[in-house]
């Protein structure tokens, strides 16, 4: 691994959230600190040391590379950042989501405004009622276009069609068990249906042989009026973790 990669790989990590990364020598571990090795001109650790990066977090690595400096679409123009995609590449369930909104734009992370928050509570707070030990950083959370779209809103066809292509190399990379969908642009760009969510939810679809269920976007589910959205959202969850960790 050269000098240059493995920086990459390091703050590709430092970005995901790790603090600390683990190398072998001999038969023994011994931490790493990420941030420390990405932002230092260290060529490498120490050369007894074996860095194993896995198949997904080096594709992933190298489809951020690709996107680069991104001005496929108009939607670059306002955007403050791209925002790529957070969570472990190693895992079995992918959400996806429509699109940055201002606070994604400001600190690069997918799901982090208050749509992200009910996300988090939604995904440990079911999962800790069924029984399964899972936190949001053991999943991987992406939207369907990388840029915020001007006023938050929906995406464009042609503005999905391109960031779609990179949406689809993460979730050909990470090779999930399941992809919860949450909303109707996710809907529409992995299943390219013409129902709305109401019609689509709760049920399993298909994409490109990765089972798909779709469900209510957080923002729609902040709404005060929605409290059976909330009820069915959770069940529609449910299916997901147990089908996917049970």
């Amino acid at each position: 691994m050269t000098p240059d990669l493995l920086r990459r790989y390091l703050s590709y990590y430092q970005d995901l959230g790790f603090k600390t990364l683990y190398r072998r020598v001999g038969q023994a571990s011994q931490p790493v600190a990420a941030a420390a090795v990405a932002s230092s001109g260290a060529a490498s650790p120490p050369a007894a040391a074996e860095l194993t990066v896995s198949a997904a977090a080096d594709s992933l690595v190298r489809i951020r590379e690709e996107i680069g400096d991104c001005k496929r679409c108009r939607l670059h123009q306002g955007r403050t950042q791209i925002v790529f995609g957070v969570g472990n590449p190693e895992t079995r369930l992918v959400f996806v989501g429509e699109g940055p909104g201002a606070d994604e734009d400001a600190q690069g992370i997918p799901f982090v405004g208050r749509a992200g928050q009910l996300l988090t509570q939604m995904i440990e707070n079911t999962a800790h009622k069924e029984g399964i030990p899972l936190a949001r950083q053991d999943v991987y959370i992406c939207n369907v276009v990388k840029c915020r779209p001007p006023g938050n809103r929906t995406p464009e066809p042609d503005e999905m069609e391109i960031c779609g292509a990179f949406l689809f190399q993460q979730l050909e990379a990470i090779r999930p068990k399941a992809i919860c969908a949450l909303g109707g642009t996710a809907a529409k760009a992995l299943l390219d249906r013409k129902e709305g969510v109401t019609r689509l939810r709760g049920n399993w679809f298909d994409w490109r042989g990765f089972p798909v269920m779709v469900t209510y976007h957080p923002s729609y589910l902040l709404r005060p009026y929605n409290q059976d959205a909330k009820r069915e959202a959770w069940e529609d969850l449910k299916k997901v973790l147990h089908y996917v960790y049970d």
